[in-house]
């Protein structure tokens, strides 16, 4: 058996590491290596001030379908695009939010709404890669996302827990790890509430377990010394990072059972809601980036009916993270970012609905050194086009990377030597930053 092993060929070895370690986590490839240094070469200067107190952790918002400006966070009263849909004032001065939203508008000094958002891809796939990579979709590449370019550049703040988390239903819309190494892939938790999978010994006890990991030490040996490759470094890191994590009490940050029953009801019952409480726990453990999705925003249909719906999931859970990150002392250094693929046609169409609308659409930062109580941007009367300061995805990304103190202006190569920037040729609102 020895013997077969150490003659298998490198691609055969890469999966077997990669299966055996599946079975501690449930996860394909788990953050390797902490604090791991970009390889990057100095691009143009964007003559970009310093970021002073720059955030530590985003809170990734993401409402999957395309979420109707005009009926979120930039309402036009009395103009006959609006249809029913209400605004009401909130606690900054002069902002105005759609009546969906009670309690986001009680933490509206914090935050900064971009209602000039613009983009030209109009198809829910495109959409969801430019806005998570600021690329647009190839066949020959796939690009990192924000959370894959926060850890390669400032790496992991915990060995003990991954650098990136996405919770929900549909992984796909993630940018990823993209053309980086695999360390820097979110690990997926499909379901908040049945915490990490698979990351308990089961039937066999800690003898046991060390008898097994050291016959695949010992197994392992003759190939390492042999091909001693970066890819082989990485998953036998890989198996390191699974035991170490099993083993961790760091571990609980995925357990929603240690939370107060007051403060799970506090977020809402919903997949939704307890991804954003299960955010606020890893964030507090220093996980550097998650992503919680919500769906159901393609209102063709019955856009007054099902806007309505999801917009009390969000406003009730944003509501309580954005009261438990300040409670705890946590919003200052936690980037909380309201994002969509597009916006919606103000126009409303025969089916009640709006359909998909690129020209113009909404996004929000909170917390994380954003100056608060503002509105960037402003879209025509009747919202239909961008009036002032249009802001691309790469732009809003070029935004969060800015709060995050990426440095923008570094190339950053592919295998294929092709040259890339964290946010392409995006470049900052300033203006939203104390």
């Amino acid at each position: 058996m020895k013997e077969i092993l150490q003659n298998a060929d490198e691609l055969s070895r890469r999966r077997f590491i990669s299966n055996a370690a599946m079975t501690f986590l449930g996860v394909g490839a788990m953050p390797a290596f902490t604090g791991t240094k970009a390889k990057a070469a100095l691009g143009p200067n964007l003559g970009l001030p310093p970021k002073v107190g720059a955030a530590k952790n985003v809170i990734y918002l993401y409402m999957g379908g395309g979420m109707t400006h005009l009926d979120t966070l930039d309402t036009k009263p009395g103009h006959e695009n609006q249809g029913p849909t209400q605004s009401i004032k909130t606690s900054a001065d002069g902002v105005q939010i759609s009546e969906y939203f009670p309690m986001l508008a009680n933490h509206m000094h914090r935050a900064a709404v971009i209602n000039s958002m613009t983009s030209t891809a109009g198809a829910h796939e495109q959409g969801n890669y430019l806005m998570h990579t600021s690329y647009e979709k190839r066949g020959t590449i796939r690009h990192p996302g924000m959370g894959a370019w926060l850890l390669k550049y400032r790496g992991r703040l915990n060995s003990n827990l991954p650098g990136s988390v996405f919770i929900g239903r549909n992984s796909r819309i993630n940018g990823g790890a993209g053309f980086f190494e695999s360390e820097f892939e979110p690990l997926a938790i499909n379901d908040p509430n049945a915490g990490l999978k698979n990351s308990k010994r089961r039937g066999v006890t800690e003898e046991e377990f060390e008898h097994r990991l050291d016959l695949s030490r010992n197994l392992d040996a003759a190939f390492q010394n042999k091909y001693d490759l970066k890819q082989v470094r990485a998953y036998n890191s890989m198996y390191d990072d699974a035991v170490r994590i099993m083993s961790s009490r760091d571990l609980q940050a995925f357990d929603l059972k240690q939370e107060p029953e007051g403060v799970r009801e506090m977020y809402g019952d919903d997949p939704f809601a307890q991804g954003c409480l299960l955010a606020r726990r890893l964030v507090e453990h220093d996980v550097r980036f998650v992503e919680v999705t919500l769906g159901g925003w393609d209102t063709h249909n019955s856009n007054f009916v099902r806007v309505p719906e999801n917009a009390a999931k969000l406003d009730q859970a944003i509501g309580a993270l954005l009261t438990d990150l300040e409670l705890r002392g946590l919003i200052d250094e936690t980037m909380v970012v309201l994002a969509t693929e597009f916006g919606r046609t103000p126009n409303i169409n025969q089916n009640a609905g709006r359909d998909h609308y690129p020209k113009a659409f909404s996004t929000m930062i909170a917390g994380g050194g954003v100056k608060g109580g503002l509105k960037y941007g402003k879209t025509s009367e009747g919202g239909e086009e961008v009036v002032e300061n249009p802001v691309s995805p790469e732009d809003f990304n070029a935004t969060i990377a800015y709060g995050l103190g990426l440095p923008l202006d570094n190339i950053i190569y592919s295998p294929s030597k092709r040259p890339f920037t964290v946010a392409h040729k995006g470049r900052p609102v300033l203006e939203i930053f104390s």
